[in-house]
Parts: structure tokens; sequence; C-alpha cells
């Protein structure tokens, strides 16, 4: 891994960038940190523009590597989103969450993947790239198998790639190490969030460094697989976002940047 392939996504510090000026402040922040690269998502709806929102990433020295964009529109009108995502400068459109998928009914599973490949064929033609984020839910197993290995293998890997999430993949009982080998060469980007237990036995997410993950064999592995990005994300931390951010950057940049 190199220190220009690790980004933070915006959804970590999204109560501090509901305004342009909070959203430029966020922007130099993580750049004093070290980061060099932005994953976009919870800006609110029309604040700014796609082209002023690369201008304030490219004036603080961040690239904007994918982006979080309306559920439905992401899914079921690809094609209002084509030119906002070209506007921002990048290739990766994430689908970040199935908001309106049942994992516990067939039909409703299958909907789910017309619909990416739908998507993700009109991505393609315009030169982009669909790619589906997991949680732990994707891991309910139904008739001996999990869902979300039926996803993939029933999703076209030209047009649906993958954005694995090392948190969601442990929370759902399995190695993210083996999923990382599993999408061989459709796997542009991974989500790298460290599973931390305290007392209570309660496991929540913790900063890189700080939980059990092994992020050496993870990243390993990530990489083999074709890799380009590894997003920080911290749904919730314990104290100021940036605090948390900075923590992860700082062991990842001592422990895993070569």
């Amino acid at each position: 891994m190199k220190i220009d392939q690790i980004a933070a996504i915006t959804y970590t510090i999204r109560d501090f960038i509901q305004s342009e000026k909070n959203f430029q402040d966020s922007c130099q922040k993580l750049a004093q940190i070290g980061y060099q690269a932005v994953e976009l998502a919870a800006l609110p709806q029309g604040m700014i523009s796609a082209k002023e929102t690369l201008q304030i990433c490219n004036d603080n020295g961040l690239r904007i590597t994918s982006t979080h964009e309306d559920l439905g529109k992401t899914l079921d009108e690809p094609e209002t989103l084509v030119d906002h995502i070209k506007d921002l400068g990048c290739e990766y459109i994430i689908y970040s969450y199935p908001h309106d998928t049942d994992f516990n009914d067939p039909a409703s599973v299958d909907r789910l993947i017309d619909r990416l490949n739908r998507a993700g064929a009109v991505y393609k033609e315009a030169g982009l790239n669909l790619l589906y984020h997991n949680h732990a839910l994707e891991f309910l197993k139904r008739d001996g198998k999990i869902v979300l290995d039926t996803i993939l293998e029933r999703t076209d890997p030209d047009l649906v790639k993958a954005e694995l999430d090392t948190f969601w993949i442990q929370r759902g009982g399995c190695d993210p190490v083996t999923w990382c080998q599993k999408v061989s060469g459709r796997l542009p980007i991974l989500h790298i969030k460290d599973m931390t237990v305290y007392e209570g036995n309660e496991s929540t997410m913790g900063e890189i460094g700080s939980g059990n993950l092994d992020f050496k064999r993870i990243i390993s592995a990530a990489e083999a697989s074709g890799c380009e990005t590894f997003v920080v994300e911290q749904d919730e931390c314990p104290g100021n976002p940036f605090d948390s951010l900075k923590k992860s950057f700082d062991y990842i940049k001592g422990n895993l940047v070569d």
C-alpha cells in the first residue's frame, strides 16, 4: 500500500460537511492529517455542484476516488447520474446499501441482481463502474449459501464490482482475507475499519490498529486481488471523528504503508 492509496470517506465526518464552508474546512483538515483522497458520501443534495465539489477537493490536494449517491437513482435512474459522476472526476459509484431488498425473499434478491446488472451496463457504457458495498446482512445463508455469493455469482463482473468492508465481513462471521481473495480482479476499492471488543462482550468499529483485524494480511490479499484504494471509514467514533481518522491514518502510515 502506498500513502496516496489511502482515502477517507466523508460519511465519517457527515456532521461537519453540512454547508459549503464546513465542507471546505473539513477537506482542509483531512489534508492536514495526511489524506490525499476522499470517497464522497452524505453531502447534502444540491448544496454545491459536482464541479464545485471537485474544485474544493482539488484545492486541498484531495483526489475523489468514488461517490455514494441517492440509492434509488443509483440503481433505477443511472442515466441521471452519469454526468454528475464525471464532473466529480471519478469513475466509481457505490451502491452502498440494499435499502429495498429482503434477503429472506428469493424474488427480492433476484430483482436486486437484475437491477445491479442493468445499472452496471449503463455506467459501463459511460466509462464508469458500479461497485456493490456489503454490510453484515449479505452474509445471511439461504439454502446453505451466503447471499453475497449469490449476488456476486449472478452479476456480471464487467458490470458490477465489489467494495468490500472489512468490519462488516467480520461481523457477518466471515474472514476478510478470504473474501478479498474471492473477488480477485473485481475489488478496486476496500473499506477498512477495525473491530474492537469492549466490556460486556460488545464489538464495535474502531480506529485501524485499535482492534483485532489482521490488516497486514488483509491489505496483502486485497493488493493481490488488484485493489487500488483503501478507504478509512468509522461510522461511529468515540469522540471527534477527525481524531479517529488521524489515529487510523497514523497507524496505517506507520505499520502498513510500503
